[in-house]
């Protein structure tokens, strides 16, 4: 599958705690404002992704505005950077929402391209 057909496709969700806990068993990039964890599903052959922020960065309204920021990159760069078959889970940090967003970008896809290797 190419690029162009993988950025058509929708990107899945990952939703249910036990498959947050099966991505967390996997490969994981800390860079910058983000966390991203990799893990290969071989149930699946599209792209998964699940966000989450914790209550150590702030208040909902803060949290939620994070999630949002990410959701955003992850729509952006997955279809490109991504790799199929994989679930990836973006981990919101301390400093996700006073990150400007074109480095928040930069982050991710660094983060990307490491765990593509």
């Amino acid at each position: 599958m190419d690029a162009g057909q993988l950025q058509s496709q929708e990107l899945g969700r990952l939703k249910k705690r036990a498959e947050f806990l099966f991505v967390r068993d996997g490969r994981y990039r800390a860079q910058g404002a983000v966390v991203v964890q990799a893990r290969k599903n071989p149930n699946q052959e599209g792209l998964r992704v699940g966000f989450t922020a914790t209550k150590k960065i702030g208040n909902a309204v803060i949290r939620n505005r994070a999630k949002r920021r990410l959701r955003e990159t992850a729509r952006k760069l997955l279809p490109e950077y991504g790799v199929p078959g994989t679930d990836y889970v973006f981990i919101a940090r301390q400093n996700t929402c006073s990150r400007t967003y074109s480095d928040l970008v930069d982050d991710v896809k660094k983060a990307l391209l490491t765990l593509a290797r």
